[in-house]
């Protein structure tokens, strides 16, 4: 079967060793996790995981109800690139010196949509959010000013839907409750 990149989404409480064990199931399946961030979610004390692994998708979705029974986890989702918007984040340190003898410096800034952040004698860190391939891109040009850092975020999404699936779960949850179903 073909690999493909997929992303899972994992909502739940913020408790210690959650991570531990979801990146358990991934290891046990012999995945690899090619990115990973969390943060709270638009739901208060539900935080969000977003996991990024090359897989096929038979296995994706067994990954994902190996995940939805862990008590912790309220919902576990999984999608394609073409179901979401997403980005990343990337820095890159440069010392300042070898940015000033470049005469197209803006036009590169400007090509790459890159921000710079900060500017000192000794160092310039230039922002882009963009694809992977994008901030790579940078990465690439970037290169001949000899990068002395360069960091880049996990993947962050959202859905296309315009409904988001998490917040459908919890209300069709508190219905169930309401009616006693629970």
């Amino acid at each position: 079967m073909e690999k493909q990149l997929f992303t899972v989404t994992v909502f739940s409480e913020n408790q210690v060793g959650l991570l531990n064990q979801i990146s358990i199931i991934y290891t046990r399946r012999g995945i690899n996790i090619e990115s990973l961030t969390v943060s709270p979610s638009s739901v208060e004390g539900v935080h969000k995981f977003t996991i990024t692994s090359w897989s096929n998708r038979e296995l994706m979705e067994k990954v994902v109800q190996q995940i939805e029974k862990r008590i912790d986890v309220l919902r576990a989702f999984l999608y394609t690139d073409d179901e979401l918007v997403y980005q990343e984040v990337a820095l890159y340190k440069v010392p300042t010196v070898k940015l000033l003898d470049e005469t197209n410096l803006e036009d590169i800034i400007r090509a790459h949509n890159a921000r710079i952040l900060e500017i000192t004698r000794e160092y310039t860190v230039l922002e882009k959010t963009g694809h992977n391939d994008e901030t790579e891109a940078l990465f690439e040009v970037l290169k001949k000013y000899d990068i002395r850092q360069f960091v880049r975020s996990g993947r962050i999404a959202v859905t296309k839907s315009t409904q988001e699936y998490f917040t459908q779960f919890l209300e069709d949850e508190t219905r169930r409750r309401a009616l006693g179903m629970l």
